[in-house]
């Protein structure tokens, strides 16, 4: 009746994650329209500080500018890596350190340029069926996410974004295209990734412009809710293209703990903490959570519903619960009064003086990871999967094409351990893929030079380089030790 677990599932899904605005480049290929993404820009010359401003917030003078053919800006994420041209190099090495995932996302805008289409494109849906077959040959099980920070350009300027009840019918066209098409090739999908992350960038993660809302968090909760309807039907859509398909949620998670045993901060802990669980718990339990009412009316939202939408929610829930984790965090009721924590993350956290942080102030607490995880099973009794992880770091080329990353070792060995304690648990872990497996462009900074990957691109901020993939010694780590199910894990 009861048994102890002290070894890593069988059919663990071990492997790494990317996306496809950050990976891909050639966005102006194959018929590809513009993405969110597509119109972020990366200068030298702008101050450190400043780097991801831009991702939380984007005015309507800089998206007509980028979509100016005379604008002399570089537009890291139209470039990525070049998957598009290197994806059998790419996935072979993924194959030769023993991935048996790939997470990895669709390009909406490859599939329906504008989004609005009636009609997919063809090329689009032809490139990832060469992927997904590149994939099985190796025996690659691909984690598919359907919006990863990239939604059609279009959708912004002409609807407003997912505040935009359109849009839904918009996502689900799209959402069933693709399930029909790869319904042989795929069997694990996510509908939106990190979509608690409304709450911290309107832009990126719904398309609203937050010029045209004069209350942004009545946007930002109409739009989230037109996406808990959308990942409903998509998730429909894909069990009835394939019913033994899987589909996912995806929060970017961080575990928070009061900074102090002050009632006040721990109050204020709980208070932050829902506004990653406010997401998980519609999608995962089909309906809002108790405490929405005193949210909304504190916040003076009014949700615009359907009678519909309640019943969609209700029948269509996700099969399991996955989540990034970076850093966790300290809350103070009074952040004022103490040191504040770095990173692009954490808005309003304070420094925890217990834990180290990374080269970007991200605090390093691999112990949260395994607290995170049991407070998200213990929660929904779904299979949970660590969709993202890892430590952006300035990696150098050193002479022979030599990376001697033992800090990213040492961080993915101490987190992964902590996984392993999870299961130990009792806890149902499907997989983990480490982020950034290759190294791409940051999502928040639009750097190349913050890296995750166990494979080097040769390509700097700018773009300038020779693409050339290299292996870093995480690489063989990974090979050498996780590859074996973990069983060589210290």
């Amino acid at each position: 009746m009861f048994e102890l677990k002290t070894t890593f599932p069988e059919n663990f899904l071990w492997g790494g994650a990317a996306a496809a605005n950050q990976l891909e480049g050639a966005s102006n290929v194959g018929g590809k329209g513009l993405s969110l993404a597509d119109v972020y820009i990366f200068d030298e010359n702008t101050p450190k500080k400043n780097w991801s401003d831009q991702w939380h917030l984007m005015t309507h003078k800089q998206i007509e500018e980028a979509q100016d053919p005379a604008s002399e800006k570089y537009y890291p994420k139209r470039h990525g890596v070049d998957f598009y041209h290197h994806y059998k190099e790419d996935i072979a090495l993924l194959a030769e350190m023993g991935f048996k995932a790939f997470r990895m996302s669709i390009a909406w805008t490859r599939i329906f340029p504008n989004g609005d289409e009636l009609i997919p494109n063809e090329e689009g849906l032809a490139f990832y069926d060469r992927v997904f077959d590149e994939l099985n040959k190796y025996g690659i099980e691909p984690i598919v996410t359907l919006s990863h920070y990239e939604m059609p350009l279009h959708l912004t300027t002409k609807y407003g974004g997912w505040v935009n009840r359109k849009v839904i019918d918009f996502f689900v066209r799209y959402a069933t295209t693709v399930a029909e098409r790869y319904k042989r090739k795929v069997k694990y999908w996510m509908t939106f990734n990190e979509i608690n992350c409304v709450v911290h960038h309107q832009y990126v993660s719904l398309g609203v412009i937050e010029e045209n809302h004069p209350n942004i968090e009545q946007a930002m909760f109409q739009g989230a809710h037109h996406q808990f309807v959308a990942s409903a039907l998509a998730t429909k859509a894909c069990k009835e293209s394939n019913p033994q398909a899987m589909v996912g949620c995806m929060v970017s998670y961080q575990l928070l703990v009061p900074y102090s045993c002050d009632p006040d901060d721990v109050q204020a802990t709980v208070d932050k903490q829902r506004t990653s669980l406010f997401f998980t718990d519609v999608q995962a339990r089909g309906y809002y959570p108790a405490y929405t009412a005193r949210m909304f009316a504190e916040k003076n939202i009014v949700l615009k519903t359907e009678p519909e939408d309640e019943q969609i929610m209700k029948d269509y829930p996700v099969d399991y619960v996955s989540f990034s984790y970076y850093m966790s965090g300290a809350v103070s009721a009074h952040p004022e009064k103490i040191e504040g924590a770095e990173g692009n993350l954490l808005t309003g956290g304070v420094k925890n003086p217990y834990l180290p942080s990374s080269d970007w102030g991200w605090q390093i607490d691999p112990k949260g990871l395994r607290t995170a995880i049991n407070q998200l099973y213990d929660l929904y009794q779904k299979p949970v999967l660590v969709a993202e992880n890892g430590l952006g770091a300035l990696d150098v080329l050193q002479e022979g094409d030599v990376i001697e990353d033992d800090y990213r070792i040492d961080y993915l060995k101490e987190h992964i351990k902590q996984i392993k304690e999870a299961i130990a648990d009792g806890v149902d872990v499907m997989g983990y893929t480490s982020w950034g497996c290759i190294d791409m462009v940051s999502a928040g900074t639009n750097q190349m030079s913050k890296r995750y990957g166990y494979i080097y691109v040769d390509q700097d901020d700018m773009g300038r380089g020779t693409k050339r993939r290299i292996k870093k010694k995480s690489f063989y780590w990974y090979k050498n030790v996780i590859a074996t199910n973990g069983e060589q894990l210290d």
